[in-house]
């Protein structure tokens, strides 16, 4: 193995390291950008622990992936009725 390509992997696995690292932060960036919207459509309540949530790194990706799963949301929009 030459040189160059023992460089190259030592930097992809360097660079995989930090984003995997950093995918978890990303998430709860997102999660506060949708703030605003989760409490129109929630309530200050229902969309402060909505958001809460999904900024959690871990517990956000499962909470998403059950409701993505069981077809609607586990906390119900204002109007009552589940989508």
């Amino acid at each position: 193995m030459g040189m160059t390509q023992q460089a190259m992997q030592f930097g992809q696995r360097r660079l995989a390291r930090k984003m995997l690292r950093a995918v978890p932060f990303l998430g709860g960036i997102v999660a506060l950008a949708t703030l605003g919207r989760a409490m129109k459509r929630k309530g200050m309540f229902g969309g402060t622990v909505d958001t809460t949530l999904d900024f959690i790194p871990y517990v956000g990706a499962v909470k998403n992936t059950l409701e993505v799963v069981r077809g609607r949301d586990f906390i119900r929009d204002r109007g009552g009725v589940p989508r």
